[in-house]
């Protein structure tokens, strides 16, 4: 290959062709000169005949502009990155580099010139990496979050425990195996004693002569099993735990077990339904965080570590942040603070890393990030990942008078809607629904025959069949006319104080409209069109593509929501109509330009400064003000243009006469249907089969009491995953998915489009943190190593990524093998390597593979086609290499040799 060629290249100036050698002598003394040449000829020389082999073609003008006059991509100026990365005689390249700087000349001049780094050791290999005196092998160390050696003895007994837990190295497989099973039997008791709790307070309801004394019990019923699951995550917190403090601890120890016992509780409290609410507030304080006054906090991700968090008087923090005050690094769990000061606005999708801080009157952007260590000092503003200074104004409406008794009287009125409303009618519908099919007085020692009636089985098909289907046309019904009714007494632009009437109904507004059966079920399809224009959004100038938007996009309202003409939305779109202050709010259009496309999880502002014919990348942080970008792309956060479109997107464009793309869209349509009724066949006879269970498990309850119940409910949690399994590996007919290019009129692509929506059941969240994670992954196809600890992360195509061994993964985590761009898609394998951590909200791409032991920071978009070397850290939107700042032994060992 010409990048690793030894025949002898010649220096030249920039904007002349290069070629080898004829004869290839003279190669000392080509050397020599290379040597003798100025650094920026010398850069010139060594970057064309790198690009020339990775691009294919014998030779490669120094002005050439590589989007536009080469043809290449993201994906082959990534695999460009990486071969240069690998040369110890070229500084280190990232994509973000290569967009600023599109040609040879103006990289090799960017590279070579004043403040340019010096050209970077190569990175060793794992096989040079050093270890510890235990064997285990050297990771990438924490910053800030590890007490020194010589740290004073704990002053109380939270931290004598979090003391006695700490070791040296991370815990092995036998602790492994113990924590499984400890997990385990924790889901066990908790399950029969929510079982028993549920059995006791149904059969009290039954027990009443008039529907008036049913209603009433319903409510006494729900009103006390309300207060114990709410009760229960502090109780459990304080008597566990103790307050939290600064540290880490080994995952699987058993310091970790009882950890996670609080996490799961804290994270399936009911309290969590009240997100946005002065009611949200008081669970955060009851669990020990330090909130103030007027906060407004509308993230349903509820902080693990409380003690750790505070939070200043009239703080605002927007929805989809992440703030957890921990995070899994290298098999450990680390804990820190986050602080936020008074009147601090954290804006939406944004990600606070442990150690992190913002003084009064700060601002953080959307999709924006602070990295471990960071800080944003009082009155400044900042944006982007890792965040840097913005002159941006991210607070987009002013405050207003919110008294104390309007927070009463919210909270009250939530609660009397819950405990009034809601579940009284989930316990009627569990009622009429076990009401519904006849149960079989058998005797005991007949079970055989359980099943075998033919009253049994119609009963439960008649039941399943009702309450699904009946279900799905009542809630498309509800969301067409009760969100439009609700929207009459809204204005567009006007200022409402929070927690009034106005307030309550944008927030039933987005409840009911933003359900996730009904994109998954239309999305990907030419249905979702119509539907989107049923519940609000303006869509009249929309070109039907097949593929307009797929299965998850989501509003803070649906009429104020507008796409032009031709644009196309990948999953994750999220589109902010709604601005807040922490005592006000006020709604606004938000306008998506014509010939647009929007890659994966983008958040759409309406403040948004993007016009027609854009290319918004996956995870890009949209601007909000200068000129609006039209006729161009735009990549990263904060954001930089990049090409609208490359020569090989455009090879698929021979689709676009009407005849043959009115011909391939009629037929991609036929297809979609299809894949939809077996979407919803599959759901109700996933439904059917739960209430098998349920029945049954109702008609042995008399003869075996509250076990039998318990077994019901793991019996089906472990069906629900065998069955989702087994539907999705029939999805992609039973073996391993392999790498596509294609259009999205391409048969392949709609085959991609039925796996997607039949693989769209994720694992219980309950089995994040859990051994059983990776038993599940394994089953839905995917390679995991062994004690990888995966707290929650997603794989949309299971089969097509690979996990080493002692892998770190962290909430939020996605590892997407695909990429859509227009009417083009792409998908390939991604490989991670063993004793490799992928931060909070990071999000990898297709075709990538990191080598061993990589860490990578928290909210990173590691782009497509990347490879990264072993012992390194990355970050950053897009992700690129950063210093690290601890040297590690093996890296001082490779620097020396």
């Amino acid at each position: 290959m010409a990048g690793n060629s030894t025949d002898a290249r010649a220096a030249a100036p920039p904007g002349t062709s290069l070629c080898p050698d004829e004869n290839g002598s003279g190669r000392t003394e080509n050397r020599s000169a290379g040597r003798s040449a100025d650094p920026k000829a010398r850069a010139v020389r060594l970057l064309t005949e790198v690009l020339a082999d990775v691009v294919g073609v014998e030779q490669v003008s120094a002005d050439h502009h590589f989007f536009h006059d080469l043809g290449a991509d993201s994906l082959v100026m990534a695999r460009f990155c990486a071969r240069v990365r690998k040369r110890a005689d070229l500084p280190s390249v990232s994509m973000k580099d290569v967009y600023r700087h599109p040609t040879v000349e103006s990289l090799a001049a960017a590279l070579t010139g004043p403040g340019a780094t010096a050209p970077a050791p190569a990175p060793p290999t794992a096989a040079t990496g050093a270890a510890t005196t235990d064997g285990t092998p050297v990771t990438s160390a924490s910053t800030a979050t590890v007490p020194p050696s010589g740290a004073p003895a704990p002053a109380s007994a939270a931290d004598a425990f979090r003391a006695a837990d700490e070791g040296p190295a991370r815990a092995g497989t036998r602790q492994y195996l113990l924590c499984g099973l400890l997990q385990f039997l924790f889901f066990l008791g908790y399950s029969c004693l929510t079982a028993l709790a549920a059995v006791r307070g149904y059969e009290w309801i039954s027990g009443a002569s008039s529907l008036t004394g049913r209603y009433v019990r319903s409510v006494l019923v729900g009103g006390a099993g309300f207060i114990g699951l709410s009760a229960v995550p502090i109780l459990a917190k304080w008597t566990l735990i103790g307050r939290f403090a600064p540290g880490r601890f080994p995952v699987w120890s058993l310091a970790y077990v009882r950890w996670w016992v609080v996490k799961t509780l804290i994270r399936t409290s009911p309290l969590r339904m009240f997100t946005a609410s002065p009611l949200y507030v008081l669970y955060l304080r009851a669990l020990g965080a330090r909130v103030g006054r007027n906060v407004a906090i509308f993230s349903t991700r509820i902080p693990v570590c409380a003690d750790l968090l505070t939070i200043g008087d009239g703080t605002v923090i927007r929805k989809d942040a992440l703030f957890s005050c921990y995070r899994a690094h290298a098999g450990f769990i680390q804990t820190g603070r986050v602080t936020l000061g008074r009147d601090v606005v954290v804006g939406e999708q944004t990600v606070l890393d442990i150690d992190t801080s913002m003084g009064d009157a700060s601002q953080l952007g959307h999709a924006s990030a602070l990295h471990a260590g960071q800080s944003v000092p009082a009155r400044e503003r900042r944006h982007g990942s890792p965040a840097e200074p913005t002159t941006t104004d991210f607070r987009a409406v002013e405050a207003t008078g919110c008294s104390t008794a309007r927070k009463v009287c919210y909270s009250a009125g939530q609660l009397l809607a819950l405990l009034l409303g809601w579940l009284p009618l989930a316990t009627a519908g569990v009622a009429l629904l076990l009401a519904a099919a006849p149960q079989l007085n058998v005797p005991l020692g007949s079970g055989a025959s359980l099943f075998a009636g033919w009253t049994f089985w119609l009963g439960a098909l008649i039941a399943s069949f009702a309450a699904f289907f009946g279900a799905v046309l009542a809630g498309l019904l509800l969301q067409g006319t009760v969100p439009r009714l609700l929207n009459l007494a809204l204005e567009p632009d006007r200022v409402y104080p929070l927690y009034g009437l106005a307030y309550g109904l944008q927030r039933a507004i987005a409840f009911l409209t933003n359900r996730k059966f009904f994109p998954t079920l239309f999305g990907d399809s030419s249905a979702i069109v119509h539907y989107l224009r049923y519940i609000g959004y303006d869509l009249r100038r929309v070109v039907q593509t097949g593929s307009n938007f797929g299965i998850e996009v989501k509003h803070d309202t649906p009429f104020l929501s507008a796409v032009g003409s031709g644009t196309m939305a990948a999953d994750g779109l999220s589109v902010v109509n709604a601005r807040f202050s922490s005592t006000s709010f006020s709604l606004s259009r938000a306008s998506i330009g014509a010939r647009s496309f929007l890659g994966n999880h983008v958040v759409y502002p309406s403040q948004a400064r993007t016009g027609d014919n854009c290319l918004l990348a996956t995870k890009v942080m949209v601007p909000i003000d200068g000129e609006t970008r039209e006729n161009t792309g735009l990549l990263g956060s904060p954001p930089f243009t990049i090409p609208r479109t490359v020569l090989r997107d455009t090879r698929l464009s021979h689709l676009g006469s009407s005849g043959e793309l009115h011909r391939r869209l009629a037929a991609k349509n036929r297809h979609n249907a299809v894949t939809a009724g077996l979407y919803l066949l599959a759901r109700w006879f996933h439904v059917f089969v739960l209430t098998l269970l349920a029945l049954g498990a109702k008609t042995l309850y008399p003869a075996l009491g509250v076990p039998v119940i318990t077994a019901a409910l793991v019996l089906s949690l472990v069906l629900s995953v065998c069955y989702f399994a087994l539907l999705e590996r029939a999805a992609a007919g039973f073996k391993a998915q392999k790498p596509l290019n294609c259009s999205i009129y391409d048969p392949s692509f709609w085959r991609h489009e039925r796996f997607w929506k039949m693989a769209s059941a994720e694992p219980a969240p309950f089995f994040d943190g859990t051994p059983f994670k990776n038993v599940v992954l394994r089953l839905l196809g995917a390679r995991i190593g062994k004690r990888v600890f995966d707290d929650g992360s997603v794989f949309p195509e299971r089969t097509m990524v690979t996990i080493g061994d002692d892998c770190t993964l962290n909430a939020g985590t996605v590892v997407q093998c695909h990429s859509q761009e227009d009417g083009a898609f792409k998908s390939d394998r991604t490989t991670i390597g063993a004793g490799c951590t992928l931060g909070v909200g990071a999000l990898v791409h297709y075709g990538v593979t990191m080598a061993d032991h990589v860490d990578l920071a928290c909210d990173s978009f590691l782009m497509k086609g990347e490879y990264v070397p072993p012992y390194t850290r990355w970050g950053g939107n897009p992700a690129r290499h950063l210093p690290d700042p601890a040297p590690r032994p093996h890296t001082a060992a490779a620097a020396r040799a």
